[in-house]
């Protein structure tokens, strides 16, 4: 294998399109995946672990974590074939512990798994046209039951198990929503649907026999045992003021790849019509996740919804709205809260939440926050950065810092630090980004762009153009090593600019097809160029000339790159091969190993190289290449890679690739040390800033100042004030006191009041029914005459209902024609008002660029504001988490006592055992003791036999030591014959390098014929090819060898078949010894066997006798004597010693099998010693030249 090793450290980039794609391993650490890992994040640390794919695996497609959090299932396909492989996630590093992968059943892919309550099971849905729900028994890689979910091949999206039952089970998907039971082997349905079902995308159990299921036409259903209980729509909002304001910008198109029909996760027909609906749309739910005061739901782009349960109820009620913020560093802010969320998952103490997009970004909130903002949607955070979501095209690095520059057609140029793992600056743009480079000092980058190229400077919060080329469809651009030029690609022409002059200092044409690839060598002299018409040219800076080309039509070239001596030129194309080339010619070719290269490197020390595959795989391997397959392969992107680079001090591999991930790895030798290079001075901190900010941030401070003057002086006044607020209350005190004694009076004056009142009351009451009973009968003779009243007012209400009719008639007619003549006046009016809203207009614009600026500082507020906020929040985030370390220790405390008495119970049990046992080893001793006494007349023939055996197997020992001594010179005479071997095969390589040599002579001297009519010309190129092939060295040895080579050759050729025809002589004798020695111990194997079967007639007699005693002891009861034998090796006849067990029936069977093996060995010996004289035939064959002496080949053979 290398001695080059590469181990990932970072990843900067999420893959939203597996299905289950994030969820947490505890409060600290959430796993999601990242090119073809899993990774491991710490949040509150910001470290990463990673979980590698399986080997030549295209990629994952589904993710599931067991409930008890110790087990990961991941669902891959590797070489055409689906897999399912459980990792162990308690130990360090992650192990594999179970792999999935022989089926007898049709199976395409698994696209969603769930595990058992108990971990015990695994659930597994396939994708169609099979559609098979499969029921595992995974730690013994058993089906327990298969059933086809669907015969129609629509989308099924998610498989779940209940959450506290094995048995029940739950399928949602296109018009499906089913609750199967797994009994006595089989998966049967056990709820039926009504009418025609919606198109159900995800669901959640809240319950042990409850399930919520949103639809992707923003509806919410609770199932209770498969009968709806519950039902929702989501409300459509209309868009937030902040949206509204940022409506006038152009609505840049998703660029994102989503997974199949058949996938999960939504696919990209349906977040394009739903991102293509108007915001009044019903949204759609691709996202469920429960907790325990209810769940969360997505509801549309950019937004989920918090439901929590009634009390006393089987429903819910929206309780919250959290919302993904708009991002103001994008070109277009709106389309942050576009994004549709994918997947949702809660911490274990459910204080936070995490969602993943369609766009590849992670968002994160503490649910404490959403109670603090009840009433107003509360926002979403980045829980790492801002990722790129879409393929990456560009890769760049620089000497003075330690950033990384990366660009995507995602239309954003992104600057990383690979130090820190952080992302320092970030942008968008309207047009998409196909190459970067960044300057060696780190200040500057080279953007090529669809329209046009642009040299940017890279200050301390933004990336600003200073200067822009007509450049267009740049694909490939490069700064030099010293900084001062730089190369753009454009379709078949390189242009070269001076950094200094910004002028296009060169243009070098040759290329027929589109260029791929540029490359500078160490003194920026020369440049290298490769394209897809199968050249490689290598180009003088100095003249604008091709200085060397290598052409090959029928390879697309992808990548190219140079020695550090710049003498070697490597490139990759489509040919599935890696070629050193050198003056014009290919040199080597190196096998892929049946996939395409598509990046290398070199490292700056010239004694590393990595290569970019296809699948996604980096290959590290040692320079010079190796003759095999001799390298190492680590899983890192689910794509092809399109970039790599090594930094300058060669500590750091980056590569990036087409599913938007960015890695970063550390590169080992064989022992594990770094490849140290010396760094005479450290990183620069400097950043660039411009005039107008610095006058800016200046302004910006002494407004502060005066801010902190006032904030001071109300400090000042608002002291005074609580001074004469505390001088008021003592004074407000004194007047409390006199006024609560004025109370005490009143008190006593009230009381005697009240009894005066009750005394009246009394009295009042016996008058009170009497003025009652006088009263109703006043008020019902007064009843009778309202009622005649009443029929009279209603006799007048009909009579005036009539004359109303007429009136309003009347009235209709005469506003018709006033509204007549209000409308012409109005519409006069009309005209007036539309030229004052025009001048308006205007007028509004210009207070619009002023709000804008004013909101500029608003924000810039905010986000110190909410700067100190995340501090805070972080330093709550450790004191909880070092809260919890000690509620766990404790924990663990009263689980060891728990064990510790367990213990304790048990030692008392196995000491009132171990009592009993010595009270029945006493009998059984004084029945050993009777036995022993009988038997000692056998044990002495035993011993005589013993010491047969041993004598026979001395004798064995001196065989074995016979053959180990034939074994070495046969070797040795092997080693002898490889040598020779070897020589042979260098001598051909140097006679096909001459005739490589000859040839390539032989075209020279052709050309020059072409030259024959023209005699200064020929004497030129007749001169150069002199120059060429005769060196003046060769000149000189040429006299002095002619005379005596011819001789030397003979020589030494004799010498050397006599030493061989010795030593195939030597061979035959020895063949011919071997072949008496194998006659002469299968004599004597004859005889041990004979020896073997006398002694096992023997056994036979003694285990009779011994069957004889048992029988007059009593000590068995109407057994076989076949039975006899077993009960003498075993644990039931204690009496007999352990010597007779052995000598009896296992030291024979032990010496048997034994000889067996060694019969077997010298028999395979023999074999592979027989056919060796026949093996060369070199006496017969013709040798070619030799150029080592003789002296040297005795050498070679000692």
């Amino acid at each position: 294998m290398s001695t080059v090793v590469a181990q990932s450290l970072h990843v900067f980039g999420f893959r939203s399109h597996v299905a289950n794609n994030v969820f947490f391993f505890d409060e600290q650490i959430i796993i999601f995946p990242s090119g073809n890992h899993c990774v491991k994040y710490n949040v509150d640390q910001k470290w990463q672990k990673f979980i590698p794919g399986s080997d030549k695996s295209q990629g994952m497609l589904a993710l599931s974590i067991s409930p008890n959090r110790r087990y990961l299932a991941v669902s891959e396909t590797v070489q055409e074939k689906p897999v399912i492989t459980i990792y162990e996630l308690s130990s360090i590093p992650c192990r594999k512990r179970k792999i999935l992968n022989n089926f007898d059943f049709p199976v395409q892919r698994f696209i969603s798994m769930a595990f058992s309550p108990d971990s015990k099971y695994l659930l597994t849905q396939t994708s169609p046209p099979e559609s098979n729900l499969v029921y595992w028994l995974w730690e013994k890689q058993k089906v327990m039951a298969i059933v086809r979910i669907d015969t129609q091949s629509n989308a099924i999206y998610q498989v779940s198990f209940s959450p506290q039952d094995n048995t029940q089970v739950c399928v949602t998907g296109n018009g499906m929503f089913k609750l199967l039971r797994f009994a006595e082997g089989t998966l049967k349905q056990t709820n039926f649907q009504r009418g025609e079902p919606p198109n159900y995308l995800a669901h959640t159990w809240v319950s042990e026999d409850k399930i919520v299921v949103g639809t992707d036409a923003g509806r919410l259903f609770l199932f209770e045992s498969g009968d709806q209980r519950w039902e929702t729509s989501i409300a459509v909002k209309e868009p937030t003021s902040e949206t509204k304001n940022l409506g006038v910008i152009q609505e840049s198109e998703s660029l994102i790849q989503f997974p199949t029909l058949t996938s999960p996760v939504p696919s990209c027909e349906q977040v394009t019509m739903a991102s293509s609906r108007s915001q009044l749309s019903p949204p759609q739910v691709f996202a469920i996740a429960a907790y325990s005061k209810g769940f969360a739901c997505s509801a549309g782009p950019g937004r989920v919804l918090l439901y929590e349960k009634v009390d006393d109820k089987e429903s819910y009620r929206e309780s919250r709205e959290i919302r993904i913020p708009v991002d103001p560093q994008s070109n277009d802010p709106s389309q942050s809260d576009k994004q549709d969320v994918l997947c949702m998952c809660f911490s274990p103490s459910e204080e936070t939440l995490i969602a993943s997009t369609s766009k590849n970004q992670l968002y994160g909130i503490t649910m404490s926050l959403t109670e603090i903002s009840k009433g107003e949607p509360a926002h979403f955070e980045y829980l790492m950065y801002p990722l790129h979501s879409a393929s990456i095209t560009g890769l760049a690095t620089c000497i003075r810092k330690p950033l990384i520059a990366t660009c995507s057609v995602d239309r954003s140029v992104r600057i990383w630090n690979y130090e820190s793992n952080t992302l320092e600056l970030f942008k968008e743009y309207q047009e998409e980004a196909y190459t970067i480079s960044l300057h060696p000092s780190g200040h500057f980058i080279v953007v090529g762009f669809a329209d046009k190229l642009r040299l940017m400077n890279l200050l301390i919060d933004d990336i600003r153009s200073f200067k822009e080329y007509s450049v267009r469809g740049c694909r490939e651009s490069s700064f030099s090593n010293g900084g001062h030029l730089f190369a753009a690609a454009s379709g078949n022409v390189i242009h070269i600019f001076s950094t200094t002059s910004l002028e296009n200092v060169l243009n070098l044409k040759g290329h027929t097809g589109k260029i791929r690839s540029v490359a500078w060598n160490t003194d920026d002299s020369k440049l290298i160029s490769c394209g897809t018409d199968g050249a490689v040219y290598e180009w003088n800076l100095s003249s604008g000339k091709r200085e060397t080309e290598c052409v090959l039509k029928s390879c697309s070239y992808n990548c190219v790159t140079i020695s550090p001596d710049g003498k070697i030129i490597f490139a990759v194309g489509s040919d599935q091969t890696l070629k050193e080339i050198a003056d014009s010619s290919v040199l080597r070719e190196m096998p892929a190993f049946d996939v395409t290269y598509t990046a290398v490197v070199i490292s700056h020390s010239g004694r590393m190289m990595f290569v970019g595959t296809s699948v996604g795989t980096i290959r590290a391997m040692k320079y010079p290449l190796p003759l095999q397959k001799e390298f190492n392969e680590y899983q890192a992107h689910a794509g092809p890679v399109t970039k790599m680079s090594l930094t300058f001090d060669d500590q750091f591999l980056l590569t990036v690739a087409e599913d938007g991930c960015l890695f970063t790895w550390k590169v080992f030798d064989k022992d594990g040390r770094g490849i140290k290079r010396e760094r005479e001075v450290g990183f620069a901190e400097e950043v660039l800033v411009t005039k107008t900010d610095m006058e800016e941030k200046v302004l910006r401070t002494e407004k502060e100042k005066q801010d902190i003057l006032h904030r001071e002086r109300i400090d000042d006044l608002l002291d005074k004030q609580s001074r004469e607020l505390q001088d008021l209350e003592c004074c407000s005190n004194q007047k409390l006191l006199l006024e609560y004694e004025k109370y005490q009076e009143l008190q006593l004056k009230s009381q005697r009041m009240q009894e005066e009142y009750e005394k009246q009351l009394r009295d009042n009451d016996e008058t009170k029914s009497q003025a009652l009973e006088e009263l109703t009968e006043f008020y019902e003779a007064k009843l009778q005459e309202k009622i005649s009243l009443l029929e009279e007012a209603q006799e007048d209400v009909r009579q005036q209902l009539r004359e109303f009719e007429e009136t309003k008639k009347q009235i209709e007619e005469d506003e018709d024609r006033e509204i007549q003549d209000i409308k012409t006046k109005y519409e006069k009016k009309l005209r007036d008002e539309k030229e004052s809203n025009l001048r308006l207009k205007g007028e509004t614009g210009i207070m619009r660029k002023k709000f804008s600026s004013l909101q500029k500082e608003i924000e810039e507020r905010t986000n110190d504001i909410e700067l100190l906020k995340g501090e805070q929040v972080k330093l709550q985030g450790v004191i909880k988490s070092l809260e919890k370390d000690i509620l766990g220790l404790k924990r663990e405390i009263q689980e060891r006592d728990e064990t510790i008495q367990d213990k304790e119970k048990r030692i008392y049990d196995l000491k009132k055992k171990n009592q009993e046992l010595e009270k029945f080893k006493f009998v059984l001793d004084y029945k050993i003791k009777e036995l022993k006494k009988q038997i000692e007349p056998r044990e002495n023939e035993i011993k005589v036999m013993k010491e047969q055996i041993q004598e026979m197997e001395a004798e064995l020992g001196r065989f074995h030591k016979q053959n180990t001594q034939l074994e070495l010179n046969i070797t040795e005479l092997w080693q002898k014959l490889r040598a020779t071997d070897q020589e042979m095969r260098r001598e051909r390589q140097k006679e096909r390098d001459l005739e490589a040599l000859v040839k390539r002579f032989k075209m020279d001297l052709h050309n020059c014929v072409a030259y024959i009519q023209e005699p200064r010309l020929l004497k030129g190129k007749v001169r150069a090819l002199f120059e060429k092939y005769v060196q003046r060295a060769d000149m000189v040895e040429i006299a002095g060898l002619n005379s005596d080579l011819q001789q030397e050759y003979a020589r030494q050729r004799e010498h050397l078949e006599r030493n061989l025809a010795t030593i195939k002589k030597k061979v035959v004798k020895e063949s011919e010894l071997h072949r008496t020695d194998y006659v002469r111990i299968m004599q004597e194997n004859v005889l041990l066997i004979k020896e073997i079967n006398e002694l096992r007639r023997e056994l036979k007699l003694t285990r009779s006798q011994v069957y004889d005693l048992e029988a007059a002891l009593k000590l068995t009861k109407k057994t076989q004597p076949q039975d006899v034998t077993e009960k003498v090796s075993g644990e039931d006849l204690p009496g007999i010693p352990p010597t007779m067990r052995l000598n009896a029936q296992e030291e024979t069977g032990r010496i048997i099998e034994m000889q067996r093996l060694e019969i077997q060995r010298l028999r395979d010996q023999i074999q592979e010693q027989e056919p060796v004289p026949g093996l060369h035939p070199l006496a017969g064959m013709r040798l070619p030249s030799l150029l080592r002496s003789e002296v040297d080949f005795e050498v070679q053979t000692k």
